[in-house]
């Protein structure tokens, strides 16, 4: 029997804070694919096995067009036409429109270019945890340690005046917080892309020693400079940002795995892999079928809207072996946090640096570190962000 999940589920299970929502895991027990209502009266599709989300990222008949995302799985949009990304915003385009923007910023985000970085990052981090050490336990690991570290850096990157990412924060918190009205979420994105325009504007009459200086020598329109400055500020500020502060949640739920990671430094590869799976913070995705599709032993008809649960597909047990076990020394790795496909993430080899870096400084300055609040008590981000993670940390440690 075809197995239907009537609605996307709006909190996790009461102490499960790291585990995906129980109906989600239900469904994927009934089978990797699952029929899906949205408010708007549109049969789709839920998709949470691995197999099958890995394929319809690599698949080209299923679309990431924001024109065709037009059934949303949460809100009935009724009769309002969804408008085409803005010039720029890669994330919810299809090539050739998609290569045109992504193409020019591949070489910009190497592993080894990355990896040239990791000595700023080390001190960025190491100065925030002298800050941090210095004022005293207790601390919000939060502002303290985990959206500081990977703000300063994109912003360096990209020539953002590190002085400006107060209001940027604020901005894209309203945009993946899944807290905002539609007019205040308007009103952010208005001011965000008012600053993005002064921006590459001062970029073009004096370019810098940053990426969004480099893209101002090519053929890209200062519209479109903009829509690319907003996806890059956007992933490097939040998505790294809740990776370190409810990873650390986690390591300090589960104390023997930081106590063998700091045991065996050679774990630390491993370790961020299987953090980036076990929390798998960007958590779903949306396609839309461009023709009718066989997958799952289902026919997705063309126009019908798919989501992908990237969670259930990082716990699936036919791909991972104890699935909602942390394990920091797991060894089968290929875990979808990042995606897959041509829109498999940009910045991936930036955030693991960054986690690599970070995670092993703060495990090692403060061996003694530990929740400040019962674990209940920790504020998490709601189930309809579409970045998951905890908005305050509160920590201690021994003195």
């Amino acid at each position: 029997m075809e197995h239907t999940v009537t609605t996307l589920p709006a909190t996790r299970e009461p102490g499960c804070p790291f585990d995906p929502p129980a109906e989600l895991i239900d469904a994927r027990r009934h089978g990797p694919i699952s029929r899906y209502p949205f408010p708007d009266g549109h049969e789709g599709w839920l998709i949470t096995g691995y197999d099958l989300v890995r394929s319809v990222l690599a698949d080209p008949r299923f679309s990431s067009r924001k024109e065709l995302m037009r059934h949303h799985p949460l809100i009935d949009f009724g009769e309002i036409e969804v408008p085409p990304a803005p010039p720029g915003e890669f994330l919810l385009m299809d090539d050739p429109q998609h290569s045109r923007y992504r193409k020019p910023l591949v070489g910009k985000f190497t592993v080894r270019r990355m990896r040239l970085l990791t000595e700023r990052v080390e001190q960025v981090t190491a100065d925030h945890l002298d800050a941090m050490e210095k004022a005293g336990p207790p601390a919000d690991l939060v502002t303290a340690f985990a959206r500081p570290i990977p703000a300063v850096i994109i912003c360096e990157l990209l020539g953002v005046p590190y002085e400006d990412r107060g209001s940027f924060q604020d901005n894209i918190d309203k945009f993946l917080g899944g807290e905002t009205g539609d007019e205040e979420l308007f009103a952010a994105y208005t001011a965000t892309q008012r600053y993005l325009a002064e921006l590459v504007a001062a970029k073009r009459a004096n370019p810098t020693d940053d990426v969004l200086s480099d893209l101002t020598d090519s053929d890209l329109t200062d519209e479109e400079l903009q829509g690319i400055a907003l996806i890059l500020l956007s992933a490097g500020f939040d998505t790294t940002a809740n990776m370190l502060a409810l990873g650390t949640f986690a390591l300090l739920r589960h104390p023997e795995q930081p106590a063998a990671w700091r045991a065996d430094p050679a774990l630390t590869d491993s370790a961020v892999e299987e953090l980036l799976r076990y929390l798998s913070v960007a958590k779903t995705f949306m396609r839309t079928a461009l023709e009718d599709v066989e997958l799952g032993g289902r026919t997705i008809a063309a126009g019908t809207a798919v989501i992908l649960s990237y969670n259930t597909a990082n716990r699936d047990p036919e791909r991972f072996a104890d699935p909602h076990v942390l394990d920091l020394g797991r060894q089968d790795g290929g875990h979808l946090a990042f995606g897959h496909g041509i829109h498999q993430c940009l910045g991936q080899q930036l955030a693991r640096v960054e986690m690599r870096v970070a995670f092993t400084a703060l495990l090692n300055r403060f061996p003694t570190l530990r929740l400040a609040v019962p674990a209940e008590e920790v504020d998490l981000r709601p189930e309809a962000a579409d970045v998951y993670g905890v908005k305050s940390l509160p920590v201690t440690w021994d003195v």
